[in-house]
C-alpha cells in the first residue's frame, strides 16, 4: 500500500491519482496491503444502494491511507467499467475552484474539448455530466465550502452517480452525507502493518527468517499507522540486514517515524487549528505514551488549566467538550469506547501525533514541556507556562538528597517561583518505597492540577497541600479525609477523593465555603449533613457552580435530600444508598430541572419486606440517562421511569423484576418509553419479558448481560429504529429468540438492518 495523504496546493492532471510522488510516498510500486474490507465495503456504497446521486464519504487521521484506499476502490476494475465517466482532483486546503473543474473536465471529455479563459466550465462540466453514470473523486477536502463550491457542477439525477470525498475532517462528512453513512478509516491490524513492512522493504521476496521476529517488533510499534510504516520501511530499507540494527529502530521508532514528510502531514492539520485547541492539543502529549486518557478526567484538566473558552461561566463543561469535539473533527485524536450515555470513554493520541506535539513544545528555544500562552485564558501574564510532566524518573530524581528543581535535566532556569507544574503520574508505577510524593509537593506552590489518585498517600497529606492555594483540581487517595482541611482552597473546580477505609464519616458542612466547586466525587466514605445554621443559613449557602455531585454510602433521609437543595444547577448526580429509603430523593422534582444524568445503587435485599417505597422515586423531568441498580421494577416503578419523556438511555443492573403475583416478569405491555434509545439490562433477575409494539417505539441498541431470561418479546420485530441487539452470558434460548426476531425483520422488510453479537466470558 502506497500512502497518500496531498498537503499542498495544486491539482491531479490524469485520469487517475498521480504516479509522481508526492510528499509522503516512499516508492513507486502497486503494491496495496490492508483496506481489503474496507474497499469491498466502498465499492458496494458505490454499486449499490439508491439511484440518486450519492456522496460517498470517508474520514480519519492524517496518514490512515485514505486516499489509498480510494484509488484502489478508484482502479479496480469492475468500478472502472461500472460507470460512464471517471475523474480524480485533489482539493486540499488551498485550491482554486477554476482550476479544478477545468481538470474534471478534461477527464471527463478525454481532453476532447478545448477550454477558453472566457468559457463556463462549470456550465460545460454539467453538460457533459447530464445522464451519464459518473464517479467525480475529491480528495483532501478540508471544509464544507469546497464541497458547496464544486458539488453544485455534478447533476443530480436517478442515474446511479456517486462522488467519492476523502477528507481528515469528520464535521465536513455531515454536511456532505447523502444517503450513505460516513466511512471511518481504521488503524492497520498488527499483521496488516507486517505485511505491508515486508513488501516495502524486500519488494515482493519473502523476509529472511532471522529477520522475522525483529521485523514483527518495528511493525508493531507503528501502531497501526500505515504512513509510520511506509517511512519506517524506506528507512529499513536502507540499512544492512541484521536483526539488532532492526530492534534498534523499533526501539527508537518515533524519532525515526517524524522525518521531515511525516511532519509536514501533521504539521498541515495543526497549522490549521482553532489557536484555542492548539494548547489543549499539546497538553495531552504530556502523558506517558499509549496512554488512554479518560474523557472526563481530561475536560476537568483542561477547565483547570484554562484552556477552555468562558471560563468564568456556566458553560465551561460545554466549551471543554466543544475542544474535544473540535480534536476529534480534525481527527488529530483517537477515541476509545464510548459509555452508556454514548460519549467517549477514552481518548489518547497516536505516537506520530504525540511526538510531533512534544517537539512543536521545544520549538522557538522553549523548554521542552512548555505550554504556549493562550489568549482566551485568564492568566495576568501574557508568558508561556513552563509545565512538567511529572513521571517516574522525574520521582527518582527528585529524591536524591541532592535535589533541586534547576538540577532536573529537563530544566535550565534559575528561579522558580513562577513555574506552574502539571503532575499526571502513570497508574499503577509508583514504588512508595523509594519516594514520598509529599517531598515533592510541597515545592509546587503554583500547581494547578493535582492527580494522585492511585497513590496511597500518608496521613501527613493535608499539612504538605496547605500552600498549594492555586489548586483547581485534585484526585487523592487517602484513608483519611475531612472537608475543612482544604476549605481554603478557594479555587478548587474538581475535586476526587476515594479511601481504603470504608468506615469513614465525611462531615459536609464545610463544603459551603468552596464557592468554586463544580464537580464532586467521593468514594467510600459515608456522608453526613452537618450544618447548624441550617435554617438560617439554607439560602445562602448555596453552591450554584456545582455541576456533578457523586458519593457513596449515603442514606436517603429527610436531612440528605435537602442537601441536593444546595445544588440548584446540577446536572449529574450519584449515589450509593446503603439503607431503604424513607423520605422522597427528590421532594420537589422539579427543582432540580438541569439534571440530565442520575445513578442510584440501592440496597435490593432491603425492599423486600417494604411497602410503598415507590413513591419516593419521582425522577426530575429532563433526565436524558438514569442508572438504576438493586431496584424493584414493580409496575409503579415502570411508570415512574416512562415519565421521563426525554430519557434517552436507560441501565438496570442487579434489579429484581416484580410482576403480578411476585412472578419474575417484568411487563411494560401498557408501558411507552418514548425517547428511549438505549437500554441496558445487566444480571436483573427476570425469568419473563413483555412488552408491546408501542413500549420501545425508537429503541436502537439492547444489551443483556447474565440473568434467567430465555425470550425476548416478539414485539421487538416491529421496532423500526432497532440496530443492535447484544448478548453477554445469557441463556442460549434466549439467543435463538433474537435470532428468530432477526430473520422475521428481513422476511418483512427485506433489510438486514439489525445486527446480533452473541458473548460467552463463563
Amino acid at each position: 500500500m502506497e500512502v497518500v495523504e496531498t498537503c499542498g496546493k495544486g491539482t491531479l492532471s490524469a485520469g487517475e491519482p498521480s504516479t509522481k510522488r508526492t510528499i509522503t510516498s516512499i516508492y513507486d510500486d502497486d503494491e496495496v496491503v490492508g483496506f481489503e474490507n474496507d474497499a469491498e465495503v466502498i465499492m458496494m456504497k458505490l454499486i449499490r444502494g439508491t439511484k440518486e446521486r450519492d456522496v460517498i464519504s470517508i474520514y480519519g487521521m492524517p496518514g490512515l491511507g485514505k486516499t489509498t484506499l480510494a484509488r484502489k476502490v478508484y482502479n479496480n476494475p469492475s468500478i472502472a467499467n461500472y460507470f460512464d465517466v471517471k475523474a480524480w482532483c485533489a482539493v486540499s486546503q488551498a485550491y482554486n475552484r477554476r482550476t479544478l473543474l477545468v481538470e474534471i473536465f478534461k477527464q471527463a471529455t478525454d481532453d476532447e474539448i478545448k477550454i477558453k479563459e472566457d468559457d463556463d466550465v462549470a456550465d460545460m462540466l454539467r453538460r457533459v455530466l447530464i445522464g451519464k453514470r459518473y464517479l467525480i473523486v475529491l480528495d483532501d477536502i478540508w471544509d464544507v465550502e469546497a464541497w458547496e463550491d464544486l458539488g453544485i457542477c455534478f447533476p443530480l439525477g436517478e442515474y446511479e452517480s456517486r462522488v467519492m470525498v476523502t477528507t481528515r475532517i469528520e464535521q465536513v462528512t455531515k454536511h456532505l452525507q447523502h444517503h450513505s453513512h460516513p466511512y471511518s478509516l481504521k488503524f492497520l491490524t498488527s499483521q496488516e502493518s507486517w505485511e505491508l513492512l515486508e513488501k516495502k522493504v524486500f519488494r515482493g521476496e519473502s523476509c529472511p527468517p532471522d529477520l522475522v521476529e525483529a521485523g514483527l517488533q518495528v511493525a508493531l510499534h507503528c501502531k497501526g499507522l500505515p504512513l509510520a510504516v511506509v517511512l519506517i520501511a524506506g528507512i529499513i530499507a536502507k540499512m544492512k540486514r541484521e536483526a539488532s540494527l532492526w530492534v534498534e529502530v523499533a526501539n527508537d521508532l518515533s524519532s525515526f517515524a517524524l522525518g521531515e514528510q511525516s511532519m509536514k502531514v501533521i504539521q498541515s492539520s495543526y497549522h490549521h487549528l482553532d489557536d484555542h485547541l492548539k494548547p489543549c492539543l499539546l497538553y495531552m502529549a504530556l502523558f506517558p505514551e499509549d496512554h488512554k486518557i479518560p474523557v472526563d478526567d481530561l475536560l476537568k484538566l483542561w477547565m483547570a488549566e484554562e484552556f477552555v473558552l468562558n471560563s468564568e461561566t456556566e458553560n465551561m463543561e460545554e466549551a471543554s467538550r466543544n475542544c474535544l469535539c473540535g480534536l476529534l473533527n480534525k481527527s488529530l485524536v483517537m477515541m476509545y469506547g464510548r459509555n452508556d450515555n454514548r460519549d467517549v470513554r477514552y481518548c489518547s493520541l497516536h505516537d506520530v501525533v504525540r511526538e510531533f506535539c512534544l517537539r512543536k513544545l521545544t520549538e522557538d528555544k522553549y523548554m521542552q514541556l512548555i505550554v504556549p500562552y493562550n489568549p482566551y485564558q485568564h492568566l495576568h501574564s501574557t508568558e508561556s507556562r513552563l509545565c512538567i510532566y511529572i513521571h517516574d524518573d522525574f520521582f527518582k530524581q527528585s529524591d536524591h538528597p541532592d535535589y533541586q528543581l534547576d538540577k532536573i535535566p529537563m530544566l535550565n532556569f534559575k528561579e522558580t517561583n513562577s513555574l506552574e507544574f502539571i503532575a499526571h503520574p502513570k497508574l499503577n508505577t509508583w514504588n512508595n518505597q523509594y519516594w514520598n510524593p509529599l517531598d515533592l509537593i510541597v515545592k509546587l506552590r503554583f500547581v494547578r492540577a493535582l492527580h494522585l489518585m492511585d497513590v496511597a498517600l500518608p496521613d501527613s497529606w493535608a499539612t504538605a497541600i496547605q500552600s498549594l492555594s492555586e489548586l483547581r483540581y485534585l484526585a487523592i487517595c487517602v484513608r483519611q479525609f475531612e472537608l475543612e482541611w482544604i476549605s481554603h482552597l478557594h479555587n478548587l473546580q474538581t475535586l476526587q477523593v476515594k479511601s481504603s477505609n470504608k468506615g469513614i464519616r465525611l462531615r459536609a458542612a464545610t463544603l459551603w465555603e468552596m464557592k468554586k466547586l463544580r464537580h464532586v466525587n467521593i468514594y467510600s466514605f459515608q456522608v453526613v449533613w452537618e450544618d447548624i445554621n441550617d435554617e438560617g443559613g439554607f439560602k445562602t449557602s448555596m453552591l450554584e457552580n456545582m455541576k456533578t455531585f457523586r458519593t457513596s454510602n449515603v442514606r436517603l433521609d429527610n436531612m440528605n435530600a435537602r442537601l441536593w437543595w444546595r445544588f440548584p444547577n446540577l446536572e449529574e448526580l450519584g449515589l450509593k444508598v446503603e439503607d431503604e429509603p424513607k423520605f422522597p430523593l427528590f421532594p420537589v422534582p422539579e427543582v432540580h430541572t438541569r439534571i440530565h444524568s442520575l445513578s442510584l445503587s440501592l440496597p435490593s435485599m432491603k425492599f423486600l419486606d417494604s411497602v410503598g417505597w415507590e413513591r419516593y422515586f419521582e425522577f426530575p423531568s429532563n433526565i436524558r440517562h438514569l442508572d438504576l441498580g438493586g431496584c424493584l421494577l414493580t409496575e409503579e416503578m415502570a411508570l415512574n421511569i416512562a415519565r421521563l419523556k426525554k430519557l434517552e438511555s436507560l441501565k438496570l443492573f442487579y434489579g429484581l423484576t416484580l410482576g403480578r403475583s411476585m412472578s419474575l416478569c417484568w411487563d411494560v405491555t401498557n408501558v411507552e418509553f418514548p425517547a428511549l434509545k438505549y437500554l441496558t439490562l445487566c444480571r436483573v433477575k427476570m425469568k419473563e419479558w413483555e412488552a408491546s409494539e408501542e413500549s420501545f417505539p425508537v429503541l436502537e441498541k439492547l444489551v443483556i448481560i447474565g440473568g434467567f431470561i430465555t425470550e425476548m418479546p416478539p414485539s421487538f420485530a416491529d421496532i423500526p429504529t432497532l440496530q443492535l441487539i447484544q448478548l453477554i452470558d445469557c441463556k442460549d434460548s434466549l439467543g435463538v429468540s433474537v435470532m428468530n426476531i432477526k430473520r422475521e425483520i428481513e422476511e418483512n422488510t427485506g433489510c438486514d438492518n439489525l445486527r446480533v453479537l452473541m458473548e460467552k466470558h463463563k
